[in-house]
């Protein structure tokens, strides 16, 4: 109950915050994927998390716990970077059917270079078998030149605004570099 207080406080206490939407130059689709590896403390799953900038604007974003517990962090990393490419692949479609082509690869911003190693590794370890599949995916569309893998620090991370608490002014940053903006703060 104390934490729906929180959230219905926070919710009072900013009226004027919505998504602004600008106009680029700049024509990329970006995705940011993060998990917060055993964060559940009564089940120890991971919470995955992305969201995806069209143009430099936040067209998506979602944040759920995972099915299943994750034996590493890379594991939860790399079920979330599937997730972010899933919803690349269905971003580039819309655009497609807008009749917008798309030639550059899209970036999916990752912070756990373990699984950024994963995916880029041609050799297939045992002890990475467990999350194969999701490897084999996102390394099909690596190759096939959809998607790039560049690394972000945690620090610059927006997809952890999604998985983890955070103390305001950290909070605050986040919001700010996901594009929300309150229309009543003095300019």
């Amino acid at each position: 109950m104390e934490a729906v207080y929180k959230i219905l406080r926070y919710l009072k206490n900013s009226p004027g915050k919505g998504l602004l939407f600008q106009k680029h130059n700049k024509r990329d689709i970006v995705a940011y994927t993060d998990a917060d590896w055993a964060g559940s403390i009564s089940d120890r799953r991971s919470t995955t998390g992305y969201c995806t900038f069209l143009w430099g604007n936040l067209v998506s974003w979602r944040s759920k716990k995972q099915s299943v517990v994750a034996r590493s962090s890379a594991e939860a990393e790399l079920r979330a970077m599937a997730n972010g490419v899933c919803e690349l692949l269905w971003l580039k479609l819309v655009l497609e059917e807008l009749k917008l082509s798309w030639e550059v690869p899209m970036m999916l911003f990752c912070d756990n270079k373990s699984a950024i190693s994963i995916v880029n590794n041609p050799v297939q370890h045992d002890r990475t078998k467990h999350i194969e599949v999701d490897r084999h995916f996102i390394k099909e569309k690596l190759e096939g030149g959809l998607i790039c893998m560049p690394f972000v620090t945690s620090e610059q991370q927006i997809a952890d605004a999604l998985t983890k608490s955070h103390f305001r002014p950290k909070f605050e940053d986040f919001i700010s570099k996901l594009g929300m903006i309150d229309i009543f703060a003095p300019t």
